[in-house]
């Protein structure tokens, strides 16, 4: 008697996927501009993720954006194991996870890349990214005023020795590609000069009212992948991270417009001007009818030039996962984590 909790692989609603777009990477391997993210905030269960990535795949999703922070890895890595007992081949699958900031200790790198290897059930990855460019780390569930005693401003040399251990993960095979999240251009600048294994990819925030017209462009024209995080506005992120003057790009006049006249969901618009934009959105959801419609938004028609001009007119410049857990000092402001003047901010 078959398992009811296992999808039929595909399902009978599911996309092709041969029609979803791909982002090239300079190593020439190819990445599907679509991800379903794995972090459930502090309202998913583990299980409700792990269940979505399983419906997610037969749905035609190949692209998994996951972090050993997140919890769920070795639920997640059941779910893996079921996706290619069903046929679909690893070499099918693109699967990312993160080094967290409290393993940024050389010793500490390649065990934890290891560790979240076993829990995902897989002999490689291909992508690992550092997860944050300071070493800051907070217990689960704090506000927004927790400091960690031991916090560090960025310090180029020490983010360039956790680097190294990236790219002996690569020379193992244990990880294809290695990348960068929630960085900045003067510190990107840094890591391009000293690398040697450049990265393949950064994630961002980005979403219609924080575009980051100026590092997306930066990236592109360094042949470095944007996967952008938040996609919608992260309508569900923690209670720490909001603030009075926060937008939500679902509510814009020019998105709720736009997805008038299309028939879907405003949220779908966000995600569908992200990957027709160039970047590769990561929303999401555990429901099914949410992220089976983000897949469909982004294979169906583009937007025309003029709605994508006027998604571009809405920017706000509003940073929604502003990060103030990592900070270093007392009383300091959270813009100090990004270099907003174009100069890594000093201890």
């Amino acid at each position: 008697m078959s398992d009811p909790s296992i999808p039929t692989f595909p399902a009978a609603d599911a996309v092709d996927p041969a029609t979803v777009p791909q982002r090239r990477l300079r190593s020439g391997a190819s990445m599907p501009a679509i991800g379903l993210g794995t972090f459930g905030s502090d309202h998913v269960p583990h299980a409700a993720v792990a269940a979505a990535v399983l419906d997610a795949a037969a749905l035609g999703y190949r692209h998994f954006d996951c972090a050993s922070v997140y919890g769920n890895e070795d639920l997640i890595g059941q779910s893996f194991q079921q996706i290619m007992r069903s046929g679909i081949k690893r070499e099918e699958l693109w699967i990312t996870s993160k080094l967290w900031n409290d393993k940024h200790d050389e010793a500490d790198v390649i065990p934890t890349c290891e560790k979240s290897l076993r829990d995902l059930k897989l002999d490689y990855l291909d992508l690992y990214l550092i997860h944050w460019p300071f070493p800051n780390h907070h217990p689960p569930h704090c506000d927004v005023s927790a400091r960690n005693p031991d916090a560090v401003p960025y310090i180029h040399e020490r983010y360039m020795r956790t680097w190294r251990k990236l790219e002996e993960l690569v020379d193992r095979g244990l990880v294809r590609h290695i990348g960068t999240s929630n960085m900045t251009i003067p510190k990107m600048d840094l890591l391009l000069r000293d690398a040697r294994i450049l990265p393949a990819a950064n994630e961002m925030e980005l979403h219609p009212h924080f575009q980051q017209s100026e590092f997306f462009s930066y990236l592109v024209n360094k042949g470095i992948v944007p996967i952008g995080y938040s996609p919608l506005g992260s309508p569900g992120r923690p209670d720490r991270d909001r603030t009075p003057e926060d937008t939500s790009p679902t509510e814009d006049p020019v998105i709720v417009r736009i997805a008038q006249r299309l028939g879907v969901h405003p949220a779908v618009i966000c995600v569908k001007w992200a990957a027709q934009r160039g970047q590769v959105p990561i929303p999401f959801s555990s429901r099914r009818s949410n992220y089976l419609a983000n897949l469909r938004g982004v294979i169906s028609d583009p937007l025309t030039g003029e709605e994508m001009r006027a998604i571009a007119a809405i920017d706000r410049n509003c940073r929604l996962i502003k990060g103030q857990v990592f900070l270093w000092r007392d009383n300091q402001s959270w813009e100090d984590l990004w270099d907003i003047d174009g100069v890594i901010t000093p201890p």
